[in-house]
């Protein structure tokens, strides 16, 4: 399956750092979002920078064999539908396959009720209890995929 929507989301959502940084979880983080390594390492605040063209290809990677197996694990009617896949695909990169493991929003993508999806997308825009107009912005994106 061709992730470059998902990948093309996550690179204009994320943003590019050369260097480790917290992440808004206090979490290390470096690239476009990436919190491990290709070889399965944690990102760490010590780690040298890396540059853009490797911070790509590890994201492909990171979509390609952690988020698109969760995404199918869970919503297996993805796996027909590219677009709507790579929607989803970017909504378990922001907020981890575990968030879409127990909610609503599986459901809705199960059962093929996609305006219900997008409601349900809708609902996953804030931050510390505050609606974040970045995340409003992600998900109309990713809703976008689901027409």
């Amino acid at each position: 399956m061709n992730l470059e929507l998902a990948a093309a989301l996550c690179r204009q959502f994320e943003g590019f750092r050369s260097k480790p940084y917290l992440c808004p979880a206090n979490v290390a983080t470096i690239g476009y979002g990436s919190t491990y390594y290709s070889d399965g390492r944690k990102v760490t605040l010590e780690d040298a920078p890396m540059d853009e063209s490797t911070a790509r290809t590890l994201l492909m990677m990171e979509l390609e064999h952690t988020y698109l197996p969760g995404v199918l694990r869970h919503c297996p009617i993805l796996a027909t539908d590219e677009r709507k896949c790579n929607s989803i695909v970017d909504f378990v990169y922001n907020l981890g396959v575990g968030r879409l493991q127990t909610s609503t929003l599986k459901r809705k993508i199960n059962a093929q009720d996609w305006e219900g999806a997008k409601e349900q997308l809708m609902l996953w825009n804030k931050g510390g209890g505050k609606v974040l107009l970045g995340l409003t912005k992600r998900r109309q994106a990713e809703c976008a995929l689901l027409n």
